[in-house]
């Protein structure tokens, strides 16, 4: 299943838990409310939603239940997406966890080794944006670089697990656009500030479940800017794949629930293009992976 958190449009403030239903919007939060499932009343995020009993798949088999036996009055229940405003799928990770160079094509345009390791690096949560929210050009850069990367959604505790046990510990896939402002990374040498600013972490529109995904190994990747596929691969070309990251990542710091995985990306970025291509104002940026959706975002200028 497809999960999101949403908004109301006319009801901003209040964040909602929904599921792709179609062209249209399951209203999950309505559901709970009105008693038809088991399920506290204080759930209101997906990251809480991770917090008690089983998560998401839990929910998602009782969702199938609510489907089966009030099936007369599902539609009171939908939402056009008209109706709807995207919330990130995971709004405040305790950790957002970055891969570099975990593309064997990536690796090769941008003419360095393939790593023996995962290569490693923090990102933060205050750069995380939802679909259709603005990526914000910093007037301190003037290279700003796309990514497309398949983001992986911690469901449970995980310390010291193998790779062989480190899907049970998965809650789903989303779809993460790893923004970076190139001549502020290659001046500093190092990743952190480049990729840290306000919006630089769009993430969504979905969380897919693991069990509709499995390990994600095998997922059509692409990236459009202005509706020119400008980054097209697959996740089976990824060098560490899921089950590797969680337990190599798990042996230096326990994952908690909702922490985020940013897998790397394909090649096709833009510094290495000649002539090269960066984002600007008026841009609209586009990531579609297989199986969870578009993540689509315009860009402007610092205001």
């Amino acid at each position: 299943m497809k999960f999101m958190n949403f908004s109301r449009r006319n009801v901003p403030g209040l964040i909602r838990i929904g599921c792709a239903f179609g062209d249209s919007c399951f209203d999950v939060t309505k559901a709970i409310g009105d008693d038809l499932l088991e399920f506290p009343r204080v759930v209101f995020t997906l990251e809480e939603v991770l917090q008690v009993r089983n998560g998401l798949e839990t929910l998602g088999s009782q969702l199938q239940d609510l489907e089966r036996s009030r099936s007369g009055i599902i539609k009171s229940y939908l939402l056009e997406l008209s109706e709807v405003v995207f919330q990130p799928p995971v709004m405040r990770p305790l950790k957002l966890i970055g891969i570099g160079l975990n593309y064997k094509d990536h690796a090769e345009e941008v003419k360095l080794p393939l790593p023996k390791f995962p290569l490693i690096f923090g990102m933060y949560s205050n750069a995380i944006i939802a679909h259709n929210q603005a990526i914000v050009i910093p007037p301190m850069s003037k290279q700003v670089d796309y990514e497309a990367e398949l983001g992986v959604v911690i469901g449970r505790h995980a310390r010291r697990v193998s790779s062989s046990d480190a899907l049970q510990y998965v809650a789903g896939y989303t779809i993460i656009h790893d923004v970076s402002a190139r001549d502020l990374q290659f001046t500093d040498g190092q990743w952190l500030r480049a990729k840290s600013f306000d919006t630089f972490a769009p993430m969504g529109p979905y969380l897919t479940t693991r069990d509709a995904l499995g390990a994600a190994d095998n997922l059509n990747i692409e990236f459009r800017l202005n509706g020119k596929t400008l980054q097209k691969s697959n996740t089976s070309n990824m060098i560490f794949k899921v089950p590797e990251l969680v337990s190599y990542l798990s042996e230096v710091m326990t994952l908690e629930i909702g922490d985020v995985i940013a897998t790397g990306t394909p090649a096709g970025v833009g510094f290495v293009r000649q002539p090269q291509i960066f984002m600007n104002p008026g841009d609209v940026a586009e990531v579609e992976i297989e199986g969870i959706g578009i993540l689509r975002n315009p860009v402007v200028g610092f205001d």
